[in-house]
């Protein structure tokens, strides 16, 4: 093989590369984070019966808790995109809230999700009132898009 031969099959080679790496850069990323329990294991949760302890128990510590009164367990998921040289992109975000009385016994359970940017009710189980800690979902669902806390009550 002649010197010229070789120099164009190395710069074709080169050149299916490049652009072999500039098509796979530009593959969208998904990064999961957090963590919901299954719903078989939600059902498993009885309110007005369960309490804290039996909560852990059956699903495992919660992502975070509410600090105001000893408030209600939130486990959190989120999904996010990356396209290229784009911002990353929340397309998924799921938060189960667990509230309890007083006595520490579950009240309610309740799932939220994001559609179009707006805070909605996936499932709920409640006895009395929804989350009794509602700001805490505000502030973390509210920093996607336009939250109208309006509009998901109601």
């Amino acid at each position: 093989m002649s010197i010229k031969t070789y120099k164009v099959c190395l710069r074709r080679f080169l050149a299916a590369a490049a652009l072999a790496g500039g098509v796979a850069a530009c593959a969208p990323q998904f990064v999961n984070h957090g963590y919901i329990p299954p719903q078989e294991d939600l059902e498993q949760i009885v309110v007005g019966v369960d309490t804290r302890v039996s909560v852990e128990e059956t699903i495992g510590a919660p992502v975070t808790s509410g600090v105001i009164n000893d408030g209600g367990y939130y486990y959190v998921r989120s999904r996010r995109r990356t396209f290229g040289a784009l911002a990353p992109k929340v397309i998924e975000r799921e938060v189960v809230a667990i509230s309890f009385d007083s006595a520490g016994v579950v009240t309610n359970i309740e799932r939220f999700g994001l559609e179009r940017g707006q805070v909605v009710p996936l499932a709920r189980r409640v006895t009395t009132t929804g989350v009794s800690n509602s700001s805490f979902l505000r502030r973390l669902l509210g920093s996607l898009g336009r939250f109208n806390p309006a509009a998901a009550a109601g």
